[in-house]
């Protein structure tokens, strides 16, 4: 008897008695009452279910992805800086300009480089002159050889002719010894010429007008002039936006001095400081997803793991920390993971130096 006033029917009619039995206030509240209870209890199995899906979420996101928000856009910045001294005459970007590689950016007064370069190309000029007066020069050595030969050979047969003539009395020694004499003479002559022709010969030896030393080496100062007059017009390196110009027009400058900066937008990376806990598991070529506050969630950039860096921040600093004096914490340290960019998707929305992004680095490739 008990059990059936226990069941749910016997307990859905005494509750239909009582409704019946209150009054209209009464049931509405009661039916309010119920509808609460409901939606509370509803509410509440979807806040379980929403914990648990985000827990599930989190477990398997942190098993497979690395994430942080402490990363940067960097680029390798093209500083400009010119090669030559001298007095700028024309500025023909600003800041912000975009740029071509070739493009010309600051000219430089080339008077100087001209007057220089026409005196290097009249001493080259000078120095193909003078090396082919060494050619000449050496064969009129060695015909001077040749001459001075045939006057041996006159003074030593004539010397013969006399020393037979001495032997029969037919002239007297003093005779004999001049012969002698213009003998040796001309034997010193051939010395002489031999000599200044192996002299000749060793300013000419193994090269001809264009291989020779000095020629090389006027050609070489040459060179280096036209250069530097080259270098009068400053261009740019890479494809770029030109930033931090401070060089104005009439401005001396010299070698080495900073004019701008070039930064190659379309070359950006990211530069993801990773805490030393996430690494483990972070490789090379490893796939990784990015937003910048720039363009917001709504634009995801794709890269790839380049490789990580060799140290961590502090152990680069000016200053770095001494961790072997006095009072010690621990700090959880960073290290940089470089992380490159499609260049497609760079084209499409252009990023800047220093731009904050959101790098999450899908860790379960390997």
């Amino acid at each position: 008897m008990s059990a059936s006033l226990n069941s749910p029917a016997s307990i859905e009619r005494a509750r239909e008695y009582a409704d019946a039995a209150r009054g209209p206030a009464e049931r509405r509240a009661a039916q309010l009452a119920r509808a609460r209870k409901t939606a509370f209890a509803a509410l509440g199995s979807v806040i379980a279910l929403a914990a648990l899906g985000s827990a599930a979420w989190w477990y398997v996101s942190g098993l497979n992805y690395v994430t942080t928000d402490d990363a940067y856009v960097e680029a390798q910045v093209a500083a400009i800086t010119p090669e030559v001294s001298g007095t700028i005459t024309q500025v023909r970007v600003h800041d912000t300009q975009y740029v071509h590689r070739g493009d010309v950016l600051v000219v430089l007064d080339a008077s100087d480089a001209r007057l220089a370069l026409a005196g290097a190309s009249a001493a080259y000029e000078q120095a193909v002159r003078r090396v082919n007066g060494y050619f000449a020069s050496a064969d009129a050595a060695g015909a001077d050889v040749v001459a001075k030969r045939a006057d041996v050979a006159r003074a030593a047969l004539d010397y013969q002719r006399r020393r037979h003539l001495f032997q029969v009395n037919a002239i007297s020694s003093e005779q004999l010894t001049t012969a002698r004499n213009v003998l040796d003479d001309a034997n010193a002559a051939l010395k002489a010429a031999q000599n200044q022709l192996l002299a000749q010969q060793a300013m000419i030896r193994g090269a001809d007008t264009g291989d020779n030393p000095e020629v090389l080496a006027a050609k070489a100062a040459r060179d280096k002039a036209a250069l530097d007059l080259s270098r009068t017009t400053i261009r740019a390196p890479v494809d770029g936006v030109v930033s931090q110009r401070t060089v104005q027009l009439g401005q001396r400058v010299t070698v080495g001095d900073p004019l701008m900066s070039v930064v190659p937008v379309g070359e950006m990376y990211v530069d993801a400081n990773l805490k030393e806990s996430q690494l483990a598991r972070v490789k090379s070529g490893q796939r990784a997803t990015l937003t910048s506050d720039l363009y917001g969630s709504g634009v995801v950039f794709h890269g790839r793991v380049e490789g990580l860096g060799g140290g961590t921040g502090s152990a680069f600093a000016v200053i770095p920390a001494q961790n072997a004096t006095g009072n010690w914490i621990k700090v959880v340290q960073r290290l940089p993971v470089r992380i490159a960019l499609d260049p497609k998707e760079l084209a499409q929305h252009p990023l800047r130096v220093g731009l904050s992004m959101d790098v999450s680095i899908d860790v379960s490739s390997r």
